[in-house]
């Protein structure tokens, strides 16, 4: 187990190798995203800054499904779980987005818990068995990225949504922080 932060998160490892490190640090990724979005009200998670259509209800529904996206969908090529895959993305290309709106504050974090722990399950799992050269199970175009390039990805996506999230976050209550 590695040590905490004064915020609750993961310390990534300083000395570790490329799996555990990468794993390290997309898992403080998550928990500052989730530190961002912890105690806050349907009302504040609905919140909106400036012109963006941007609320940290609608990035934790967005998370998500990303976390599903890639982890189920590409790294493992199984279809994508409820609800994701009732939705009509051609008719509703920002479902999740929008209907995040819709959704209490303890169903929003049960779908992201739920969809990080299933892919904390298939990392595990198929990196006890695989390396991180191994391609996703899932063919675009004649490509599939590495493991590697699943995870570099997945820390890119929480790293720009956490900063999405302090921005919501100081607007809603002055919280700054990271």
């Amino acid at each position: 187990m590695s040590e905490l932060d004064e915020q609750g998160r993961p310390r990534p490892p300083s000395n570790a190798g490329e799996v555990d490190t990468l794993v390290g640090f997309l898992d403080f990724q998550r928990a500052t995203f989730e530190w961002k979005c912890r105690g806050l009200s349907a009302a504040q998670l609905q919140r909106r800054v400036g012109a963006s259509t941007m609320t940290l209800g609608g990035m934790l529904k967005h998370l998500a499904f990303v976390e599903d996206y890639w982890f189920s969908y590409w790294w493992r090529g199984t279809p994508l779980p409820a609800p994701w895959r009732d939705v009509d993305w051609d008719q509703s290309p920002n479902w999740e987005w929008d209907r995040a709106a819709h959704e209490e504050p303890d169903e929003l974090f049960r779908q992201w818990h739920d969809a990080v722990s299933r892919a904390r399950d298939v990392v595990r799992a198929d990196l006890a068995l695989g390396t991180l050269d191994d391609l996703a199970q899932r063919t675009e175009e004649g490509e599939s990225p590495t493991r590697r390039w699943m995870l570099c990805h997945m820390i890119e996506e929480y790293a720009r949504h956490c900063g999405h999230a302090d921005l919501l976050r100081e607007s809603i209550d002055g919280e700054t922080g990271e």
